[in-house]
């Protein structure tokens, strides 16, 4: 399938956000190698003010990184608007605590979907939050 759809390119990142660890993010993105989803995933942590330009990057990196997308402005752009997407839904519960968890991304065609799910909190009193964003890549 050469175009996609968002929904199921979405849902592949959420669940690519949600693998406990390595080697089921790998046979995960085995998996959706079948449906023709290309997926990727890295960890982050750290105070919301401060982490969101990491994991911004994090994001970059880890789809050039698994080939989900390419070294330009208009792809890289892409992961990170979604990305900022995702950070918009978390923020208001997170400011002023710490944020720590996994983000998600996937792509098939010209969509492309970055979900963060992570804890929000401060010691072991944790909330859980999730953000999801989506950008059309041409």
């Amino acid at each position: 399938m050469v175009g996609g759809s968002s929904k199921e390119v979405a849902r592949a990142a959420l669940q690519m956000a949600m693998t406990i660890s390595r080697d089921e993010e790998r046979l995960f993105k085995e998996k959706l190698r079948e449906d023709e989803i290309r997926a990727a995933a890295v960890d982050y942590g750290g105070e919301t003010v401060q982490a969101v330009k990491t994991i911004i990057e994090r994001a970059v990196v880890a789809g050039k990184r698994e080939f989900l997308i390419d070294d330009t402005h208009a792809e890289e752009g892409a992961v990170a608007g979604a990305t900022h997407e995702a950070l918009l839904q978390i923020i208001p519960k997170a400011i002023g605590l710490n944020i720590g968890g996994k983000i998600g991304l996937a792509r098939r065609g010209e969509h492309v979907s970055v979900a963060i799910f992570c804890a929000v909190g401060l010691l072991h009193l944790n909330e859980v939050a999730v953000g999801l964003g989506h950008r059309a890549i041409k």
